[in-house]
C-alpha cells in the first residue's frame, strides 16, 4: 500500500490535477462542468478526478443523474505539515550573494 503522502504528491504532479482542484476552490462542480475548459475527453477527466478521490484530495457524489465534485481540503493537510518544515530555511538572494563575493575575492572576476 502506498504511503499516503506519496499518493497526495503523485496525484498534485499533474497541472491538469491542479487546475481542477483550484476550480473546486471555488464551489462543488458537476463533472461536465470540470470537463468544459479542459480539451480533453470526459474519459479522460473522470481518470484525473478518480485519481484526486484516491488521493482524498476531492469526494464525487451522485445527486440525481449528475455527479458533483467537492474539494476536500483535509486531504492536504500532512503535504502542507511536511512542506512546512522547509519554511525554516531563507530563500536564497544570488545578487546580495555575488555581491558578498565581489568584496570578498576583489581579484576574482564574475
Amino acid at each position: 500500500m502506498a504511503d499516503p503522502l506519496d499518493t497526495v504528491f503523485s496525484a498534485l504532479a499533474d497541472p491538469t490535477r491542479r487546475a481542477i482542484l483550484t476550480m473546486l476552490l471555488e464551489d462543488d462542480m458537476a463533472v461536465t462542468d470540470v470537463a468544459e475548459p479542459f480539451e480533453m475527453s470526459l474519459a479522460a477527466i473522470s481518470k484525473h478526478l478518480t485519481i484526486l478521490t484516491r488521493a482524498g484530495l476531492i469526494s464525487q457524489e451522485k445527486r440525481g443523474r449528475v455527479k458533483w465534485c467537492k474539494l476536500d481540503p483535509d486531504a492536504m493537510r500532512g503535504a502542507s505539515v511536511w512542506m512546512q518544515g522547509f519554511g525554516q530555511f531563507e530563500p536564497v538572494n544570488l545578487e546580495a550573494f555575488e555581491r558578498f563575493l565581489a568584496q570578498e575575492l576583489p581579484d576574482r572576476q564574475a
